[in-house]
This record gives C-alpha cells, sequence and structure tokens, in this order.
C-alpha cells in the first residue's frame, strides 16, 4: 500500500477461499512482518481459519517497508492508511478489527483516532498509555535495563537494514549481555557510538519534555477514541501500568464497550509457567480465542458471549484461577511496620501488624553502590515474576517487614502502595519496596514491585508514597506477607548516587554511600496498603 504522503508499506494477507466477503484483522509491527507476534498469538494463517482476511504489515522503516523508522511518530496516519487500505482488499467486507501487543498494542491507539467508519474494534496487549510514565520510566526513575534493552534491539535491526554489518554486529553483541557495569551505566559507549540508529539518546534528553511525550502517547493523541476494546495484560508485564491506565481511561471515558483480561504472565511468552512457579493449565494463554469470539461479534455480529461476562477478569494466583469483576476492584486496608532497629540484619526483627504500634523506632539500611541491591523477579527483574528473593532478603542493605503466618485466607486484587515515613543523610534517594508471599519453607515469591526516585528537596517530615504495581493473589494459611524495603534495584534502574544529581547524569566515582531510616511507631505511621477484597466481590471463571 502507499501512504498519504507517498511511502511504499509492505503487508502480508493470509485469506482462505470464501464465496463471501470477510472482515480484516490488521497487525501493524516493527520486528518483521513475517514474526507476526507469534512469540504470543497463533500464527495469522489461525486467525484467517476462524473467517477472516489478515493483514501483517511493515510500519515505515521497518521489514521490506519504506520511509524512515521514527518511534511512534507516523503511527496515527500510517495506520489510519492501512485501516483504509485493508478494508478495499478483495475480499474483505469493509469492517476492520486490529490486534497486537506492545509497540503493536501502542500503536492502534493513535490510529483509531484518525481511521474512518471501517474500524469497528480494537485488541490492544500490554501497551504504553503515557510513554514516559509507563514506559521509559517509572515513578521518575529511568527504567534502565529494559529501555537499553529495548534500544538496542531497534538500533540493531535498524543498522542491518542500514547495511552497517560492523554497527548490527557490536549491537548484536551487546544485546545478549548488556554492558550495564561501566563508570556511566545509563549511557555506554556502545549505545552512544551508534546513537543514530536508535531513540535511545532522544528518550534521555527529553525525559523532562513534556512535548515530546504527548506528541507519541496515546494518553494525549487517543484520549477521545470511542470504539469496542479488548484490553490484555500481565501481572509481571514492564508495561502493565500503561494496559491499566488504558483500560481504565476508557471504562471512565468512553460509550463502547471496554473489557480488561490480565493473566499471570511477563511481556512474553503468555503461559503457565515464570521465573520456577506452575500456575497451573488455566493459566495457559486462551487470548487467541478470546479475541476471535471478540472480533466475531464487533465484526461479524455473531452472539459469541464477548459481553456476557462482567469486563474484568483477573488471573487469581495462588488458587490459580480466574476471577471476574464488574469493575476494576478497589477497596484496602493497611499493615503497619514496626521493628527493633536490627531490621537490616535479623529478619525476626521486623513485623507487619494490623495496629499501628506505639513505640516510635527507625529501622537503618546503608546503601553501598558499590554493590546495589539486584533486581530479582516483579516486572523488571532477571528473571521477571514470582522469583524466590529470600537471598536478597537476607542482605545487610534491604529491611524486611514480615506479618505472622496467617491463620486464614487472606484476598488481595488491586493496586498496593507502601507509605514510609524517611530520614536520609543524602539530598536524594531511590527506594524500592517489594511485596512477597513468604511460604513456609521460607521462600518470598515477588507478588509486585515499585520504585520511587527521590529527588532533592522532596519533604521527609510526612510519609512518602512507594506505588506497587497492581496484583490479584490470595495468601493461604501457614503463609506470610512481606515487605522487603531497598534503595537499589540495580540494573532495572540506575544507581542513585546520592548527590543530588540525576542518575541517568551520573557517574558512580560520584556516587556516595547513603543511610535511609524508616520510621515507624508513635506520632508516624508507616505503613502497607493493599488491596483486600471480600469474598464476596470475587466470582469464579469457568473457562
Amino acid at each position: 500500500m502507499w501512504t498519504r504522503d507517498g511511502v511504499r508499506l509492505d503487508a502480508d494477507v493470509y485469506r482462505h477461499f470464501s464465496s463471501q466477503r470477510l472482515p480484516v484483522l490488521l497487525m501493524r509491527q516493527p520486528y518483521g512482518r513475517r514474526i507476526a507476534s507469534t512469540v504470543c498469538y497463533a500464527h495469522p494463517w489461525w486467525y484467517a481459519a476462524q473467517g477472516y482476511v489478515v493483514v501483517i504489515q511493515d510500519v515505515r522503516g521497518r521489514g521490506t517497508s519504506e520511509g524512515e523508522f521514527d518511534l511512534f511518530v507516523h503511527e496515527a496516519e500510517d495506520g489510519a492508511d492501512a485501516v483504509a487500505w485493508v478494508a478495499e482488499l478483495r475480499g474483505a467486507n469493509g469492517a476492520v478489527g486490529v490486534y497486537g501487543f506492545s509497540y503493536q498494542g501502542t500503536a492502534q491507539l493513535p490510529a483509531a483516532t484518525r481511521s474512518g467508519s471501517a474500524l469497528k474494534t480494537l485488541a490492544p496487549a500490554m501497551i504504553g498509555w503515557d510513554l514516559r510514565n509507563d514506559w521509559a520510566c517509572e515513578n521518575d526513575a529511568f527504567c534502565l535495563q529494559s529501555n537499553l534493552s529495548w534500544a538496542t534491539q531497534i538500533g540493531a535491526e535498524t543498522a542491518r537494514l542500514a547495511g552497517d554489518a560492523e554497527a548490527f554486529a557490536e549491537l548484536y553483541a551487546a544485546s545478549r549481555s548488556l554492558p550495564v557495569n561501566g563508570a556511566r551505566p545509563v549511557r555506554p559507549s556502545f549505545i552512544e557510538q551508534y546513537a543514530r540508529y536508535t531513540h535511545y539518546g532522544a528518550w534521555l534528553a527529553c525525559r523532562d519534555d513534556e512535548a515530546y511525550w504527548r506528541s507519541m502517547s496515546p494518553a494525549a493523541l487517543a484520549a477521545d477514541v470511542d470504539l469496542p476494546m479488548l484490553f490484555v495484560g500481565g501481572w509481571y508485564d514492564t508495561h502493565f501500568s500503561g494496559t491499566l491506565a488504558g483500560y481504565r481511561h476508557y471504562a471512565t471515558a468512553a460509550t463502547a464497550p471496554t473489557r480488561l483480561v490480565v493473566g499471570p504472565w511477563a511481556h512474553l511468552p503468555w503461559g503457565r509457567f515464570l521465573a520456577g512457579t506452575n500456575f497451573g493449565p488455566d493459566a495457559v494463554s486462551d487470548i487467541d480465542r478470546l479475541q476471535v469470539g471478540w472480533f466475531d461479534y464487533w465484526l461479524k455480529g455473531r452472539d459469541s458471549g464477548a459481553l456476557a461476562a462482567p469486563p474484568v477478569q483477573l488471573f487469581e494466583m495462588g488458587r490459580n484461577t480466574w476471577r471476574e469483576f464488574d469493575c476494576w476492584p478497589v477497596g484496602h486496608a493497611s499493615l503497619y511496620l514496626t521493628g527493633d532497629s536490627q531490621t537490616s540484619v535479623d529478619e525476626r526483627s521486623g513485623h507487619l501488624v494490623e495496629t499501628p504500634p506505639d513505640a516510635s523506632q527507625t529501622d537503618w539500611l546503608v546503601h553501598d553502590p558499590w554493590r546495589p541491591a539486584p533486581s530479582v523477579g516483579g516486572a523488571f527483574g532477571t528473571p521477571p515474576g514470582p522469583a524466590d528473593r529470600s537471598m536478597i532478603d537476607a542482605r545487610g542493605d534491604v529491611l524486611t517487614f514480615t506479618t505472622p503466618p496467617l491463620t486464614r485466607e487472606l484476598r488481595l486484587a488491586g493496586e498496593v502502595a507502601a507509605h514510609l515515613w524517611l530520614a536520609c543523610d543524602a539530598p536524594s534517594f531511590n527506594l524500592c519496596c517489594t511485596l512477597s508471599r513468604v511460604s513456609p519453607s521460607g521462600r518470598a515469591l515477588v507478588l509486585t514491585q515499585g520504585y520511587r526516585r527521590v529527588v532533592p528537596g522532596t519533604r521527609l517530615d510526612r510519609a512518602i508514597e512507594i506505588p506497587m504495581r497492581a496484583t490479584c493473589a490470595s495468601i493461604e494459611p501457614g503463609e506470610a506477607l512481606r515487605l522487603s524495603i531497598a534503595a537499589a534495584c540495580f540494573p532495572a534502574y540506575p544507581v542513585n548516587p546520592g548527590n543530588g544529581l540525576d542518575p541517568v547524569d551520573a557517574s558512580l566515582d560520584e556516587a556516595r554511600i547513603i543511610t535511609i531510616g524508616v520510621r515507624h511507631g508513635g506520632n508516624v505511621v508507616s505503613s502497607v496498603r493493599l488491596p483486600i477484597v471480600a469474598e464476596a466481590q470475587l466470582r469464579g471463571v469457568g473457562r
């Protein structure tokens, strides 16, 4: 096809013989159309066999498509042109649905703002909504490992398409083992040498440029879209906050139906096994069949039951089953931190209790930039998912606060946050908070995590909130809940130098040792807010 400005975009078209004109499913992606996101979805031939014309297109400047690739810049116009083109294909009936995850999911939304009546529905999975705050950064902290990894992948392919074999070889080699242990981890020499092939430098230079992020973010570009949408997310996906934000926006602002499905998955793949945990057969992805039912309803007018179930389906980890909700669950209670100032060296010292403690105490951790606390589990750790972090919790620079073994089941569904009263001897620091389920044998399996950069000038005479990612889990009798607090999560995020400089600009030879106190009891209340739900709010799903 040809875009409105005369650029040729190439696509593969999959169709089975049919005497009928069929609706079209469109995916546009930057990784080579032959892959067709089969790391998560069924092959396009499978979708075609369900009675669709399926089109997988290389976006501008990728694969064999002409033009220059510029991250998200052309997706609104090019996506709209693609929708118009596929609606007129031989054998098409003029009705179009779009699907895809990550970049492919995010690009759907701006395109929907320019598409005409042919576009009937979207199925965005694992997307960025506000690309600065739920893709490039988390609570003002640059997502070092994921940003550098993706930029290296994008850059290697751009160099290959440009015929620069040397740059491709170096970028490819770097992608196999990211060199983040230099004096300037955020700016390794290889990425600066080949900056012309990647967006990484722009993301660093423009990280505080609101206009830059608005120019590509669905939150700014596509807020007024009003079409049926099926959102898919994963509890351990790096983009889950964006997926949830997009769903919650349209569930409130749009009149068209919006649905959300969240499984126990990382960004990829979507299956029953993650970080050593077997979530059971119900965790095996049936998103392909779910999407076909959705598309059948909106593109074929078939009563597939797409709207019969409540709009929110969440996988409950622990019981390893699906739960239905009429809306995103809201409900919370707090557990309070208490300890005896030895929490950093004795895991028996720090506790989570149901009543704020009377005694005022401060637990101290000392962050040494020479040996920062590593990233394990959660969305950004290695490996991602419910990894066992008990060895991390045993470090002297990690504070742990643990409940007694539960005597009854605890059900969680929704967003988590820590509220901490702090003291610090440095003008700036970072905090990583992790909520884990602790087994009777002592394994600490990550449920969710949050990270925040505390900038100079932040007032410490009040509780600081560290938002954590949403979760849905049942904690069984005999298990415990644990909040772990550290001042680093490297290399998921760059180490804070403690001198007031932004960590992305600092060199490690400038970093200082930081002492942080977590205050609790008496006149200050440090707590973790949990999304505890009542049994009456939970409904099982027959899947």
